[in-house]
């Protein structure tokens, strides 16, 4: 490096929101809501709750999608900056990571934080399932079949977490369909608490059978599941098989978006401190398996900010299906019942439209080390299709160990 040596910046988490998440399909209250239309609600809301931000003090807009066409497509997060109301200097671009998109719009817009190219980023993702499913419009290279690169089922995510029961056989269903029944009991148990809503964004809504309408709360949620309920679901993607429309996320609809800065300049604009940035991490596994994905990226981002599993105090693990959790779990000898573990439950309960969930992670273990100011470190982590995995590693700003 010629010229002056660079100091790499601290980078905060400073707030983060999210729609209400929904159900996909023609019934779901998004049918008729565009995609751009969900993050520009979320970007506005953010300036909203941050009016001491200056609009033009936004560096960057880094917007994830994984089905980048017709709603989510055309450089997302610089028409969505566009239509938001910011600058017209604001640059934005888009991001695909698939499950992961968020996460990694937050970590590569932070890793220019710290490197001194931007102040202050706005980093999120969407997914409109409803109109865009998984898979809509891509061609896979043959090769990847005809020269086994991959199994053939790599490419149906239920599929790839039935080979996980099979890889570990003692996770059972039982096992996953106890692990998402706690998963609801959590989330409801969160929202009657007011936990979950204050990050929410309202958002108008229009169907054709009910007219105009609001969007207040997550829909897909089913409280009072049991686990003989989930019993006697059926296994879409195997005869006699382990994963259930119960014990694994939906379909969904929704978006996220925080706000990012280096510590300096949200001490100097008064902008809130909800979390540091430690360190992160993203491997990548066979993609047959890609729900073992968390576990390395786990790995490496301990090993690069010299953590262990035992400094964590909280974890925001994303629920793609429940058996992805589970191994994850098992690997670092963490009980399925944790307390530690999403305690405001997870995607089984709430959604996971896919490229948005990773923020939602974030927002969520931000407003959580509001409230333990005895837990030092949380992660984020979730698997990604194809094969990876993505972790993230936070300091809560609120912790009184050395106090």
């Amino acid at each position: 490096m010629t010229g002056a040596a660079r100091s790499l910046r601290e980078v905060v988490f400073v707030d983060g929101v999210r729609t209400p998440f929904g159900k996909a399909g023609p019934k779901g209250m998004y049918a008729q809501t565009r995609a751009d239309d969900l993050v520009v609600r979320c970007i506005r809301e953010l300036l909203r709750r941050n009016p001491q931000l200056p609009a033009d003090r936004v560096d960057e807009v880094a917007i994830a999608a994984t089905t980048q066409i017709g709603d989510q497509g055309l450089t997302l997060g610089r028409t969505a900056a566009l239509l938001a109301g910011l600058p017209k200097s604001v640059p934005g671009f888009a991001i695909d990571r698939m499950c992961a998109g968020a996460m990694t719009a937050v970590t590569t817009t932070a890793s220019g934080i710290a490197f001194g190219a931007y102040d202050v980023v706005i980093a999120g993702g969407v997914e409109h399932m409803g109109h865009h499913p998984m898979g809509e419009g891509v061609d896979p290279n043959p090769r990847f079949v005809s020269e086994k690169i991959v199994d053939s089922s790599a490419l149906v995510m239920g599929s790839t977490a039935e080979n996980l029961h099979d890889r570990y056989p003692h996770l059972t269903k039982e096992r996953a369909d106890a692990f998402a029944v706690g998963s609801q009991d959590k989330y409801a148990a969160a929202v009657a608490a007011g936990k979950i809503g204050p990050e929410l964004v309202t958002v108008a809504t229009r169907s054709a059978e009910q007219g105009w309408g609001l969007a207040t709360a997550d829909e897909p949620p089913r409280p009072g599941t049991t686990v003989e309920a989930l019993a006697d679901l059926k296994t879409p993607f195997r005869p006699h098989g382990h994963v259930t429309a119960g014990n694994a996320a939906g379909l969904n609809d929704g978006a996220t978006a925080s706000l990012l800065a280096a510590e300096d300049v949200a001490v100097e604009l008064d902008l809130p401190i909800g979390m540091r940035l430690v360190g992160f991490g993203f491997a990548g596994v066979e993609p047959e398996v890609m729900g073992v994905g968390p576990v390395p990226a786990t790995e490496k981002a301990l090993a690069s900010t010299g953590l262990t599993i035992d400094d964590i105090g909280l974890f925001e693990l994303n629920e793609a299906f429940a058996v992805q959790v589970l191994a994850f779990l098992d690997h670092f000898g963490i009980a399925d019942d944790d307390p530690r573990v999403n305690p405001w439950g997870g995607a089984i309960a709430v959604g996971h439209p896919l490229a948005s969930s990773g923020v939602r992670l974030m927002t969520q273990l931000s407003r959580q080390f509001a409230e333990r100011p005895d837990v030092r470190y949380g992660l984020t982590a979730m698997c990604v299709g194809i094969g990876m995995g993505g972790s993230v590693i936070w300091e809560n700003p609120a912790w009184e160990g050395d106090k």
